[in-house]
């Protein structure tokens, strides 16, 4: 009955929040209270959902004050000279801004945080996609895919659960799986091309007036996306700044938001969105801060190396380095309480959408929801199949890492698949690697934090993500699966 239920509840969240029926807010808290008391455990629901915010206090702990500190790093300039390279390398061409979006993203994955990987990448890219009114789901799918096949990093998450739940070297898992996530994120490179080269046929190919791009001091497409900056941002190409003109090639295809183009409504109005003037940001804007540029520099560094090193806890060292950099940048203390007002509307739906994911994960752990459903599909594969055990979990960890945490699969579901499998002769090393295939699918998963922060950062609706990205995800995925098994390694 448990089981029925839990796949109940995940199935009526989907369809609510895919179908906007509800807001994924209110669909993340009211379901699973309804489902609760539905088990016939609602005096629980308060432990529940108290438990759950426990379990991820310290991640919307450590996405408030990851917002703050990125968005005072926007606000005085550390990524504009990152955008402007961007912008000569794109010459306003939606192939080369979409394939740029994946690079991008798969090189800030390095940090094996998807949080800071979607700041950064759609503080970037933003300004470019609303500029040229490209899709912005677009943008989300591919930073998404990218970072999922990225996240098998063994400091990333997944690959450090496999070994501890197997008793495994983490290097022996993933050294090996080296070619197939290679293969993996040449399909997301290639994916994005394909999709860019869609935009570009639905936009037509844009360049830029020469004479601007020699003139730097007039360009002013620089970084974006914080949902706030400093508010004295202009118009691009209007303001206190000389902007950047984009002028249609006559000799390109297709005119701006042209329609029947091939892309979905939901994909043509997150592209187009309205009329509304694009607030870029201000070369000439007051919270600039050119001679502090090395240190902020400095300071950004020093921090993702502390990640990677794990010398504080992530919350810790966010805290510090957004106390840090509001303090040395803006020592004024009216200034500091601008900055915060600034960014407190993507600290307040981020943070928002966490706690509300903790009633979700909660009430399906708390229940027995989650251990119920991983009990009946462990049940479910037949003997027959024992021999292939591997493969058989490289295909499940693409629904299960996408309806459980990797928490929940690492250590409730694979250990068990691993001992099925070592009755047939298979060994652990290769249920490991198996289960790493769905990551691609797992980073756009409505239980992962992070993609609340790319979804809200890019103010794009939750279902309209979910309905463009999971199909490219879940092919990403099979394709890592597939070059794990032609390697021999799965």
């Amino acid at each position: 009955m448990l089981t029925i239920l839990g796949f109940a509840m995940i199935a009526t969240f989907l369809v609510l929040i895919m179908t906007k029926k509800m807001s994924p807010i209110a669909a993340l808290v009211l379901i699973p209270a309804l489902f609760c008391v539905a088990v016939g455990q609602g005096a629980q629901l308060g432990d529940y959902v108290i438990d759950g915010v426990g379990n991820l206090a310290p991640t919307a702990a450590m996405l408030m004050f990851a917002i703050v500190y990125f968005g005072v790093m926007i606000d005085v300039g550390l990524f504009d000279p990152i955008v402007r390279a961007i912008l000569r390398f794109c010459k306003a061409d939606p192939m080369r801004i979409v394939v740029g979006t994946a690079v991008l993203a798969a090189i800030v994955s390095l940090d094996g945080d998807g949080s800071t990987t979607f700041m950064i990448t759609v503080s970037a890219m933003y300004p470019l996609y609303k500029r040229l009114k490209m899709s912005l789901v677009v943008m989300t799918g591919v930073a998404a895919t990218a970072n999922g096949v990225m996240n098998t990093l063994p400091w990333g998450g997944p690959t450090a659960r496999a070994a501890t739940a197997l008793k495994l070297d983490a290097s022996e898992i993933f050294v090996p799986m080296i070619p197939a996530l290679a293969v993996g994120l040449l399909a997301v490179f290639l994916l994005a091309y394909v999709l860019g080269l869609r935009e570009r046929k639905r936009l037509g190919v844009l360049t830029l007036d020469e004479a601007l791009v020699r003139e730097p001091e007039r360009e002013t497409v620089t970084v974006g996306g914080s949902g706030g900056g400093s508010g004295s941002g202009a118009a691009v190409g209007g303001g206190t700044g000389r902007g950047v003109r984009l002028r249609k090639n006559p000799d390109s295809p297709g005119s701006l938001a042209s329609p029947g183009s091939g892309t979905t409504d939901a994909e043509q109005a997150e592209g187009a969105g309205d009329d509304e003037e694009f607030k870029g940001l201000d070369p000439n804007r007051p919270t600039l801060r050119p001679k502090l540029y090395w240190f902020n520099a400095g300071l950004t560094v020093a921090l993702l190396t502390a990640m990677i090193m794990e010398l504080l806890p992530i919350p810790v060292l966010f805290l510090l380095g957004a106390a840090l950099a509001l303090t040395v940048n803006f020592p004024h203390m009216p200034d500091q309480r601008a900055r915060i007002a600034a960014h407190a509307d993507n600290v307040l739906n981020v943070s928002g959408m966490v706690f509300a994911a903790a009633v979700f994960t909660g009430v399906l752990t708390g229940t027995g929801m989650v251990e119920h459903m991983a009990d009946w599909v462990v049940g479910a594969v037949p003997d027959a199949m024992g021999p292939h055990m591997a493969i058989v979990t490289g295909l499940l960890s693409l629904p299960l890492t996408y309806f459980m945490s990797n928490d929940g699969f690492y250590f409730g579901v694979v250990p068990v698949l691993a001992e099925a499998g070592a009755a047939h002769g298979v060994s652990p090393l290769e249920i490991a690697r198996a289960s790493l295939a769905g990551q691609a699918l797992h980073m756009s998963s409505p239980l992962v934090p992070a993609v609340y922060v790319l979804v809200g950062m890019a103010k794009v609706e939750f279902g309209d993500h979910t309905r463009f990205t999971v199909k490219w995800a879940v092919l990403t995925s099979l394709v890592v699966l597939g070059a794990g098994i032609l390697f021999g390694t799965i």
